[in-house]
């Protein structure tokens, strides 16, 4: 049964009470289906796009079911990037706070780029979170200053970026050292075999909820601008000149591409903020910082920044060039229009990319086509605006051909007076054609 609110489900007064003050009114469809699962225990795999609310969906039902009593370890969360584990590392300290526990409930944050030593002395008490990256996590283990058995629920965070960057391995290792009945929550966009085979291995029937994407909320427009062969910095000047973004994320496909692209706007007199995994991470964390003092209103990055990291309060996604393939798309456009505020992704596309497109369209994605000149929007014609008149064309012709009476007798000159006919009868169509649009 759907629940209209969060007092439907059976948390502890002190979530409860974390839940009023994060002002949260209506659970998300995830937040529905998960919620009660988790509460009772139950391992899921959870399928939804970026601000949907999976990180809530799982953190208030796991803090509710916290024993403050055993200072062991009780909730170990993962996370492919430093940024995206700090985030969440930040919501749990923000849930404990609001609860009333800081005193009672204890969540330390692993992650590379960190003294290691000092890691190890924090951790001779155990906390009951941990949250961390794989590598650093498992690094902690194998040193012996952190024991994950006594863990009852254990969270892969963007399990198919984990894939992808190659830390499912260390994952696997570790909850190898975990115990048999973990409560295992797997949360991903997309679930590739590989990962279905991974998941396997843990997983007894598990609830798999997965929230279907949508492709075009009312709160979200897609503008699609051809490019004409001209560079992407100078149109991407003229689209700053129109709109007055809160933030907006540049997109690019690779860390090259965004420095290029970041150089020539800077070049042109757009400053810009720049984030990719190439960075260090002390310039990755400065770039963070000067994201959330609002230093920079336009920040060029690659697809790390549509998973990896979480940016509050973006209204644009610009897509410098379009990714190869729509769960990209729908990740990079998922940055904006969350949490029922509007937003816009404006898209430069090529001759290259009109495959994307089609299938997207396909999927029921609408698109505008337009143009960007002198400071003002343009209209455009769609890139198959010539196609579609061509096949409108022939079914006319062949709809009028239908209709040209034949005769009972061949007479000289049959073949022109059929000619004349079906001209003026496709004439008439073609006018009956246009009033309609």
């Amino acid at each position: 049964m759907e629940k209209q609110n969060f007092e439907e489900f059976a948390f502890t007064t002190e979530i409860r009470s974390a839940i009023e003050q994060l002002k949260f009114k209506k659970p998300t469809e995830i937040q529905q289906q998960i919620i009660p699962a988790v509460l009772k225990g139950t391992s899921v795999i959870g399928q939804s796009r970026t601000g949907s609310g999976k990180t809530h969906a799982y953190l208030l039902p796991l803090l509710s079911r916290l024993d403050e009593a055993r200072q062991e370890v009780q909730l170990v969360i993962t996370a492919p990037t430093r940024e995206l584990a700090t985030q969440i590392h930040e919501e749990v300290k923000t849930i404990i706070r609001y609860a009333g526990k800081e005193q009672e409930w204890s969540a330390k944050l692993l992650i590379g780029g960190t003294d290691k030593q000092k890691m190890m002395e924090k951790l001779k008490t155990p906390p009951h979170i941990v949250t961390g990256t794989p590598g650093r996590i498992l690094d902690m283990v194998k040193e012996g200053a952190l024991s994950i058995f006594s863990t009852a629920s254990f969270v892969v965070d963007e399990a198919d970026l984990m894939l992808d960057m190659g830390f499912i391995q260390e994952v696997d290792q570790l909850l190898v050292r975990s115990r048999q009945d973990i409560q295992l929550l797997a949360f991903s966009a997309t679930i590739p075999e590989r990962l279905q085979h991974f998941l396997s291995k843990y997983l007894e029937n598990p609830l798999h909820v997965k929230v279907e994407d949508d492709f075009s909320p009312e709160t979200m427009e897609h503008l699609l601008i051809d490019t004409k062969h001209r560079g992407e910095s100078a149109i991407i000047l003229e689209i700053s000149k129109v709109i007055q973004p809160y933030i907006a994320i540049i997109f690019t496909n690779g860390k090259q591409l965004a420095n290029e692209l970041s150089a020539s706007l800077q070049e042109k007199g757009l400053e810009t903020g720049l984030i990719h995994g190439g960075l260090t991470p002390r310039e990755r964390k400065r770039v963070l910082k000067d994201i959330q003092n609002l230093r920079y209103q336009y920040i060029v990055a690659t697809d790390l920044a549509s998973r990896g990291i979480d940016i509050k309060g973006v209204s644009h996604v610009i897509n410098a060039q379009l990714p190869k393939e729509e769960d990209f798309y729908i990740h990079r456009v998922g940055r904006t229009a969350r949490a029922g505020m509007e937003g816009s992704a404006i898209s430069l596309y090529r001759e290259e990319d009109i495959k994307l497109i089609s299938r997207l369209e396909e999927k029921g994605l609408s698109f505008t086509y337009t143009d960007v000149r002198d400071g003002e929007w343009k209209e455009a014609k769609p890139w198959n605006t010539r196609r579609l008149r061509k096949k409108t064309d022939t079914n006319v012709e062949r709809e009028a051909w239908k209709r040209v009476p034949k005769a009972k007798k061949v007479k000289p000159g049959y073949k022109k007076k059929r000619q004349k006919q079906q001209a003026s009868i496709k004439k008439q169509l073609s006018k009956k054609s246009y009033r309609k649009k």
